[in-house]
């Protein structure tokens, strides 16, 4: 940590426990038996992209993926198997984040979509009365409000330029590798998180 002043966190995985697998169960169960094909297939035809991207709308992406379930499927069934895979904000890491803004400059930039935000700030607000996750970091970057996605370049120049941080001096927090490797080519110092280790064994003393 010698010389870091700033650090960037990601959100799923980091900082919030996920489980992709939940949501692929949820939509199996509402009638989408390949939904994991289907779920690659939208990667490939940038569904999924442009939602986290804010090109498409909630409705949109609603309107796409009802094409592919039973008829009579409400939107409110697909939110809820949408939102399945966000699991729990563990509160020692929220800590964490209050102790280190003390330390350092504090920032988030996730890959997440409206639906996700709107769910995890309403799950936040509900189990430890926090309105956002806003409360934790100086500025938080969202792919679906600033338009990149990572690893792409611009996502991390964003955060870069707007608050004037050097590289050298910044550290990014990532648990995919993709995503750590398109900081480090803009000089960012990088940790890549693996399970089962968390940001709290990176920050842990002694």
């Amino acid at each position: 940590m010698q010389g870091i002043k700033h650090i960037i966190f990601d959100l799923g995985g980091v900082i919030l426990n996920i489980d992709y697998r939940l949501t692929s169960q949820a939509f199996k169960d509402l009638g989408a038996q390949n939904f994991d094909e289907l779920y690659n297939q939208f990667h490939a035809n940038s569904l999924f992209e442009d939602l986290e991207t804010g090109r498409v709308t909630n409705g949109d992406f609603l309107a796409s993926i009802k094409e592919h379930l039973p008829e009579g499927t409400t939107d409110e069934q697909i939110v809820h198997a949408w939102n399945a895979m966000l699991l729990d904000f563990p509160v020692a890491r929220l800590q964490l984040l209050q102790q280190l803004r003390n330390h350092y400059d504090l920032f988030l930039l996730s890959n997440t979509n409206a639906i996700h935000l709107e769910a995890l700030n309403k799950q936040l607000e509900r189990e430890r009365g926090i309105p956002s996750l806003a409360s934790f970091f100086d500025r938080s970057y969202y792919s679906n409000l600033i338009g990149y996605r990572k690893p792409e370049k611009e996502s991390y120049q964003v955060i870069l330029d707007e608050n004037g941080l050097k590289p050298e001096h910044t550290l990014f927090i990532d648990d995919t590798l993709p995503n750590i490797d398109g900081a480090k080519a803009l000089g960012i110092q990088t940790i890549h998180l693996q399970a089962p280790k968390t940001i709290l064994d990176i920050f842990r003393k002694g």
